[in-house]
């Protein structure tokens, strides 16, 4: 029982970080939570040292555990290194994937297929995630799969907003991600190297215009651009 209990808060917690349910930079409380899970502060405390392990969490001595910030100098890393790092993946992937893990990623890919018709923005955060984590398993890379585990958490933190569109052309984009998650598991099938990679670009592409419009939004118009009286200029005495 309580290893379920663990597990269930190790899940939550993973889950609000990635949907943005708790904010970037967040404070956990510990006793709030060993309250609300019937648990002790150790395991609670297990989960938190679990959770900084994988790159969800931050644990500072005195001060608790929060959510890992999203900052400026963390976005700009993200945008430099992660097509490169999901290149490598995608390559290793091909290579190196089990029968059971194409089987994995085939079944998250009708999960996510099914969240996108329902228009299930919490599922399709999740199964997009898992789709991208079994890529990282496939790779069977110890050095790769840590930082595609980080990279995918500030890619669902940033790229929330592409699973609740907004308009006709947004929706027509998710469709088309929906399309390339196809390509990427024929392209595993052929074991073709090539065509995973340049998938990889195109995907990245897709997502990441919509990434940068959640960072930078649309400015709201000025008082001049509704119809406000424009401040007048200060003009010299005769």
């Amino acid at each position: 029982m309580a290893k379920t209990v663990k597990g269930s808060l190790y899940e939550d917690l993973k889950r609000k970080i990635l949907t943005m349910e708790l904010d970037p930079d967040a404070d956990l409380d510990e006793a709030s939570l060993s309250e609300r899970y019937g648990l002790s502060r150790t395991p609670v405390r297990d989960i938190f040292r679990r959770l900084a392990g994988e790159g969800y969490l931050d644990i500072r001595e005195n001060r608790g555990a929060r959510v890992i910030p999203m900052n400026h100098a963390t976005l700009r890393n993200f945008f430099l290194v992660a097509p490169m790092v999901y290149a490598a993946v995608g390559r290793l992937a091909v290579q190196n994937y089990k029968p059971v893990q194409f089987a994995d990623l085939k079944a998250t890919q009708e999960r996510f297929r099914r969240a996108s018709q329902e228009m299930d923005a919490l599922a399709m955060v999740l199964e997009n995630n898992r789709f991208h984590e079994i890529f990282g398993e496939m790779s069977a890379n110890v050095y790769l799969q840590p930082s595609l585990g980080r990279l995918l958490i500030d890619h669902a933190r940033i790229g929330h907003t592409f699973f609740r569109p907004r308009n006709d052309d947004m929706r027509r984009r998710l469709d088309l991600a929906v399309e390339h998650h196809d390509g990427f598991i024929e392209a595993l099938g052929a074991h073709d190297e090539d065509a995973v990679v340049d998938l990889v670009f195109e995907h990245w592409e897709l997502s990441r215009e919509n990434m940068e419009m959640f960072i930078a939004p649309q400015g709201m118009k000025s008082d001049a651009q509704l119809g406000a009286p424009a401040t007048p200029s200060l003009e010299k005495s005769s």
